[in-house]
């Protein structure tokens, strides 16, 4: 058996629990290329150094034979047609079930972190406090701003909605708000399945 045959090449084990869509084309639609890519952001704007922590996962997951290196992972998170340097190449199914299994794994990991910072930001609304006066929370979504606005293209109707900090904020409070859900029982495969919602009938 030929190990380089690319029809031979099994699942990893870890995204058997995720079923595919019935999608015609085989293929992850726009939404769920935006959603994946921006739930890594998040993940990144609370983990330093979080492209790699994302390689090191993948490794852990036996995932290298989908994501082999850096390049490779900044292409498939560059199918995000959001993005400055977008590409045009699609992301397969199994690429996107590979890039959700990263994100739910660092979110396991950083549990304690997220629900910090969740539960910093309800406290927060309820007394009408800035989020700003909280040192973890302001530093996260100062992150994620820098983040966005560095990677994504700000002439695309996508991104020119998210132009202030207060919009940005709102964004990076949901996709925590995601992560915190990714961290739950069965977490993965629902993030998986909200995916999809709307896409297929």
């Amino acid at each position: 058996m030929e190990l380089n045959s690319h029809p031979a090449q099994s699942t990893p084990l870890i995204l058997d629990s995720l079923p595919d869509p019935p999608l015609s084309s085989g293929l992850s639609p726009r939404r769920s290329r935006v959603q994946i890519d921006l739930i890594l952001l998040a993940v990144e704007a609370l983990e330093l150094g979080g492209a790699e922590l994302m390689l090191s996962v993948a490794k852990d997951l036996e995932l290298q034979g989908i994501i082999k290196n850096r390049v490779v992972l900044w292409r498939m998170r560059s199918t995000n047609p959001l993005r400055r340097a977008h590409t045009r190449r699609p992301l397969t199914l199994l690429e996107a079930k590979a890039l959700v299994a990263i994100a739910c794994s660092l979110a396991r990991r950083l549990t304690a972190n997220i629900r910090q910072l969740v539960l910093a930001y309800d406290q927060f609304s309820e007394k009408q406090m800035p989020l700003e006066n909280h040192l973890l929370l302001s530093n996260y979504l100062e992150r994620f701003r820098a983040h966005f606005r560095s990677r994504m293209n700000p002439r695309r109707s996508g991104v020119i909605a998210y132009k202030s900090d207060e919009k940005l904020n709102e964004l990076a409070l949901s996709l925590l708000c995601q992560l915190l859900f990714c961290t739950g029982t069965a977490g993965m495969q629902r993030f998986w399945t909200s995916l999809f919602d709307g896409e297929i009938s």
